[in-house]
């Protein structure tokens, strides 16, 4: 990847585009998960930043390891290998965590705010998508079946929300 490419890519949507759907899923299920079972927007921060840090640690092991063992590199070469790799599923739930307190500033309710944290997902799942679609030259209707996918998961996500309360 060129050096300008890297620089626009600073979030790794890029190079680390499925790391970002990922965390994004994973933020979406604890706030789906939280909000029915949390009393308060501090405690489904928290679920959610913990749940998110959890799974991130997991998958860096997870990649620290098998980049030791499929390209023998050093522990260390590995672990910085897989924080490029997998700090996006950290990332990802930035901005759902911002939509969450922001809606809570705003007045809405523990679930009120969580829902719209979780449409919010739902709508970064479809632009990931749609993204994804266009740079892998889909014509429209490609783009929008790309993108309508992505959403697609971001709807299983909420049906959870729904089934588990």
């Amino acid at each position: 990847m060129e050096v300008d490419q890297r620089r626009a890519d600073r979030v790794r949507l890029v190079v680390g585009g499925e790391g970002a759907i990922t965390g994004t899923v994973v933020c979406a299920a604890a706030i789906a998960y939280g909000a029915g079972h949390l009393e308060t927007t501090g405690q489904l921060s928290l679920a959610i930043l913990g749940t998110v840090g959890v799974y991130w640690l997991a998958h860096l092991h997870a990649v620290t390891i098998g980049s030791s063992l499929t390209h023998s590199h050093h522990p260390i070469v590995a672990l910085r290998h897989a924080l490029r790799e997998t700090i996006a599923i950290a990332g990802a739930s930035i901005v759902p965590l911002l939509v969450l307190l922001l809606a809570h500033l705003a007045g809405a309710s523990l679930r009120g705010a969580a829902t719209i944290a979780l449409l919010v997902t739902i709508g970064l799942l479809a632009v990931y998508s749609y993204v994804a679609g266009s740079r892998g030259g889909l014509e429209l209707g490609g783009r929008l079946a790309s993108a309508a996918a992505g959403a697609g998961i971001g709807v299983l996500v909420a049906l959870l929300k729904v089934g588990l309360h």
